[in-house]
């Protein structure tokens, strides 16, 4: 699990542009899972300029019942799996990326806040996962019950493992 660095991260927007830049340079796609982001990934992804190029499509999946209606999520697919774990993390993000034939899918389930979930994790615990040119999938914990805050360092931290991996550069 890795402790969260929020005041160390870059702005949610200063990450997406620089993610967005990227894609475009490398003329690759991406596909977005969120849970208790809540789509500030894919909106803010979606408020550059251009991004038709590279955003192919996200969801919000914040019930089992979205996992089925937007990813076609079956029991056996999540069999012996919860959410809020970075098997699921990855399994979806592989999911949309595959739906959408994009270059890329990343995801995030977590618990936001302000009271844990119902599987037990404390507020302010996400698991984020890239899959595309390579897999990578990491715990974030907060240690914060503030939804709004805990929302945004979500989104910043998905962004910033997503650059590393595409720029190539070494991942905490």
């Amino acid at each position: 699990m890795t402790p969260s660095k929020g005041s160390s991260l870059p702005s949610l927007a200063s990450l997406a542009q620089r993610v967005g830049a990227a894609l475009k340079e490398r003329k690759e796609t991406i596909a977005v899972v969120e849970s208790s982001c809540g789509g500030l990934v894919s909106a803010e992804l979606l408020a550059l300029p251009g991004a038709s190029s590279f955003f192919l499509g996200g969801a919000v999946v914040y019930s089992r019942r979205a996992g089925k209606a937007l990813l076609g999520l079956t029991a056996v697919d999540v069999a012996g799996m919860r959410a809020e774990t970075e098997p699921y993390a990855v399994m979806v993000a592989g999911r949309i990326r595959d739906s959408h034939r994009a270059s890329w899918g990343i995801s995030e389930s977590g618990a936001a806040g302000p009271s844990g979930s119902p599987y037990g994790d404390a507020p302010g615990h996400v698991c984020i996962a890239i899959v595309g040119a390579t897999a990578l999938s990491r715990t974030i914990e907060t240690g914060n019950g503030d939804r709004a805050a805990n929302m945004d360092l979500f989104a910043r931290h998905l962004l910033q493992l997503f650059e590393q991996a595409l720029l190539g550069g070494r991942v905490d």
